[in-house]
């Protein structure tokens, strides 16, 4: 059964710090790759970060610096910690597991419900 689900976002004032978590079933864990999308209202949903099975990384630029991405096998947990937070990163973030080739997304992708994170100014 696929199954993610998401924990840890909320309000917060610009400059401060999230955790948010991700906990999977242990099959879509093993997805190639896991990561974090975010969209805000007007705007496409966009890649934020994602971690590949071996442990590599991929952030959009907008996070470079800020974000971290890492996941605990272990756990079947992926985790993002947005620090110095900002008002621009207010968005519904979704995570996402891919199972294809590449960093995705793609067609055959599994997503959890979303959790709002609102950056203050």
């Amino acid at each position: 059964q696929v199954q993610l689900v998401e924990s840890g976002g909320g309000l917060v004032q610009a400059g401060g710090s999230l955790r948010l978590s991700c906990a999977a079933s242990r099959s879509t864990f093993n997805s190639n790759v896991m990561g974090w999308y975010r969209q805000a209202p007007g705007n496409q949903r966009e890649l934020v970060a994602g971690i590949s099975r071996g442990g590599n990384t991929n952030y959009a630029d907008s996070v470079k610096g800020r974000f971290t991405i890492s996941r605990d096998n272990a756990k079947n947990t992926v985790y993002l910690q947005m620090n110095n937070l900002k008002p621009e990163d207010t968005a519904v973030y979704y995570c996402n597991a891919h199972p294809g080739v590449g960093w995705g997304p793609g067609a055959y992708d599994y997503w959890g419900q979303g959790t709002q994170v609102t950056v203050s100014s």
